[in-house]
């Protein structure tokens, strides 16, 4: 499984879940996006926009330092 990995980190709302849209919509079906951004309205954003979009985030790992995401691209906005 291929894994695309996003720096964001610096960038403040609304630019992570921006890129991080436009990166999901480069993606085939099974691949994944790993989002590392320090933003922390990302926990909210993110998230969301993954529900919208239809795909899955399998990993959100928070510390003091940085936000990171893993999603996984699924069929055409289902699961």
């Amino acid at each position: 499984m291929s894994t695309t990995r996003l720096d964001l980190t610096g960038l403040k709302c609304p630019l992570p879940a921006l890129k991080t849209r436009k990166a999901l919509q480069s993606l085939q079906r099974g691949e994944r996006l790993e989002v590392c951004c320090t933003d922390p309205l990302a926990v909210i954003d993110i998230p969301h926009l993954v529900r919208q979009t239809g795909d899955r985030v399998d990993v959100v790992e928070r510390s003091e330092q940085r936000i990171l995401f893993l999603i996984e691209k699924v069929k055409d906005g289902t699961e």
